[in-house]
């Protein structure tokens, strides 16, 4: 009997201790609080020379069907720069800035129409979305885009992924007081209006700063926060699949301490750009790549020793496409050989 009792109490203790033991996960919790599978891949970047334009330092990039598209948002003439993205010789520049018919006066998000080979541009000054056929805008100096979308003031799509003619899911903006705003990723209705909003809010985010991503392939949507070590997935109907915490998780929550700049599906792959608590206030710009299953596991980190303001994923030749705010402006990086 006392050895009975011994076993019980024995019991007891491994349950108790197992609790313990995952008191800091949960079924969606991702704890990672080591990430040490890094590479450099400063050698094999390659630079992309790009001759017979000048572009400001403040560009975005977007691939539109074979092209390579260069939102230049500092620009005092046309906004878009259109390259071939195999070889990324030049092509054309397109969209004068103004208010007037056919211009631009706050060039957006760009997205692509892959069903009617076309691409939108978001205008946040005239609170516009426009649609261009990749053909005529390209041939024709004198184009002019047809308007697709009305923006309302008081909630307004940052970034949005097509799913469809009508229905896109996106990275809302609702404005509250002064100086302030929220974000939330939404499915929007673009023919009626209708909003409604995915996802959750996270109980211990003060302040919800984050970039964000889809993925029509894998079924998902992706969230990382700025201020947060934090990132989140979810299915595209909002469930949520993982809660994926850093290291820096919990040390000073909702701080200016920066974290994820940009992010996005990349084949198998989620590539992040990362700064950590390694970077200060002055230079918060990412140097590296935080690479994850789509699951939210940790691949391993890709270290480029250069600022990285914007990239892009090119399937078609399985690579990323780098603006770096360094001392090549445009570069890329093969990921045949580095997954």
């Amino acid at each position: 009997m006392k050895r009975m009792k011994n076993i019980e109490r024995a019991l007891l203790v491994f349950v108790v201790s197992g609790c313990l033991a995952c008191s800091n996960t949960s079924d969606s919790g991702l704890y990672q609080h080591k990430r040490d599978n890094i590479s450099n891949v400063e050698s094999v970047i390659k630079e992309i020379v790009i001759e017979d334009v000048l572009i400001g330092s403040t560009a975005r990039l977007y691939l539109v069907d074979k092209y390579l598209l260069i939102a230049d948002h500092k620009s005092t003439d046309k906004l878009i720069h259109v390259l071939e993205k195999d070889n990324f010789r030049y092509v054309t520049s397109i969209t004068d800035i103004g208010q007037g018919p056919g211009e631009i006066a706050v060039i957006g998000h760009i997205e692509e129409d892959k069903n009617n080979h076309a691409f939108w541009v978001s205008d946040h000054g005239k609170q516009r979305i426009f649609r261009y056929d990749i053909d005529s805008a390209l041939a024709a100096p004198t184009y002019m885009p047809t308007e697709k979308v009305r923006i309302e003031n008081a909630l307004f799509p940052h970034v949005y992924n097509l799913l469809s003619d009508s229905v896109s899911i996106g990275l809302f903006i609702k404005p509250i007081g002064t100086n302030d705003f929220t974000q939330s990723v939404a499915k929007w209705n673009m023919r009626t209006g209708e909003v409604e909003t995915l996802g959750q809010e996270h109980p211990e985010i003060r302040k919800k700063r984050v970039s964000f991503a889809v993925s029509d392939k894998h079924g998902l949507f992706v969230e990382c926060y700025a201020y947060d070590d934090l990132m989140t997935i979810y299915t595209l109907d909002g469930k949520l699949q993982s809660e994926i915490y850093g290291p820096g998780w919990g040390n000073r929550t909702s701080s200016r301490t920066p974290y994820y700049r940009k992010v996005a599906f990349c084949g198998d792959y989620i590539f992040a750009t990362y700064a950590g608590e390694n970077h200060s206030q002055e230079d918060h710009i990412p140097t590296k790549f935080i690479v994850f299953d789509t699951s939210g596991h940790y691949i391993k980190t890709v270290e480029t020793e250069h600022k990285i303001a914007d990239f892009c994923y090119d399937e078609t030749n399985d690579r990323i496409i780098l603006n770096l705010d360094s001392e090549i402006q445009f570069a890329y990086l093969d990921l045949d050989e580095l997954i």
